[in-house]
């Protein structure tokens, strides 16, 4: 067989262009995605929302991880004033507000919480802690968000009024850090008012009852790094990459989960760019 070599040009040629190529996905995988922010709508048709409240808008914003590579106190005001600008019918904020495993936070919770409170809602700005939060101190983070009279839900629910509807928001404690409890957050609740259960682990789904309209959840980044046309190389999730990302219809029953805007562990997102999620629900 005739064996001819590549020509040195030709090799140079290529190592070149594989060098600016892994280049180029570093530069997106650990600056340009991670430091971007989008508001993205989803629009979600669930069968026991009530038609009167059709088009309602909710704001999701988790896994701000404040204290990460790109989220300083300046990202916070930008999600605050890009949330703002959508004007949602109710924002809610589903944990892991800090970057900390071990009880340390460049940012101290106290710093961005006043931000935070600028949120603006008809309906108002609902809460949970997730892991992180617990994690650093979630009691120090309780009490920086009621402090700014943020409404932080664990295992209860609070009603609104839309007309003459009620609609529930109920929140549910972590489940890493936590002891979650479906039954004593909805036990207040009449039996056929609409339901938004919000939490920080999607993990918890398969215990939601079909009486709830919709779960809202965080928790996952995604994946923080998906692969296209493979998906994401790791999901914190005892389900794999069954409750990742996005809309999920499971035995009647609606989720949706954010990809989310910090990062954790890693500095990098590939493929789930940090996003507000806004939610308008219809029938």
């Amino acid at each position: 067989m005739n064996h001819q070599k590549v020509p040195k040009r030709a090799q140079f040629y290529l190592i070149g262009v594989l060098l600016v190529g892994f280049i180029s996905l570093c530069l997106w995988t650990f600056v340009i995605e991670p430091s971007s922010l989008f508001v993205r709508e989803y629009k979600l048709n669930i069968a026991n929302w009530p038609a009167s409240m059709n088009g309602l808008k909710v704001a999701v914003i988790t896994d701000l991880h404040a204290g990460s590579l790109y989220v300083g106190p300046g990202k916070v005001r930008q999600v605050v004033e890009e949330t703002n600008k959508a004007n949602p019918d109710v924002v809610v904020l589903l944990g892991d507000y800090v970057a900390s495993v071990h009880k340390y936070c460049p940012i101290k919770p106290a710093a961005f919480m006043p931000e935070l409170a600028k949120l603006k809602a008809r309906y108002g700005v609902y809460a949970v802690l997730g892991n992180h939060d617990w994690w650093y101190n979630g009691d120090e983070i309780f009490d920086a968000m009621t402090a700014e009279h943020l409404k932080v839900l664990e295992n209860s629910a609070s009603e609104i009024n839309i007309g003459k509807e009620r609609l529930w928001i109920a929140g549910l404690a972590d489940k890493w850090t936590r002891i979650p409890s479906v039954d004593k957050a909805l036990k207040q609740i009449p039996e056929g008012d609409p339901i938004l259960v919000i939490t920080h682990n999607p993990d918890v789904f398969p215990s939601i009852p079909k009486r709830v309209s919709l779960t809202m959840a965080g928790h996952t980044h995604g994946g923080q790094v998906a692969i296209p046309g493979i998906g994401p190389l790791f999901v914190p999730s005892a389900y794999g990459t069954k409750y990742a990302r996005g809309h999920i219809v499971e035995d009647g029953r609606h989720l949706f989960v954010s990809t989310g805007i910090g990062t954790t562990f890693l500095p990098a997102r590939l493929c789930t760019p940090p996003e507000i999620s806004l939610l308008i629900l219809s029938q």
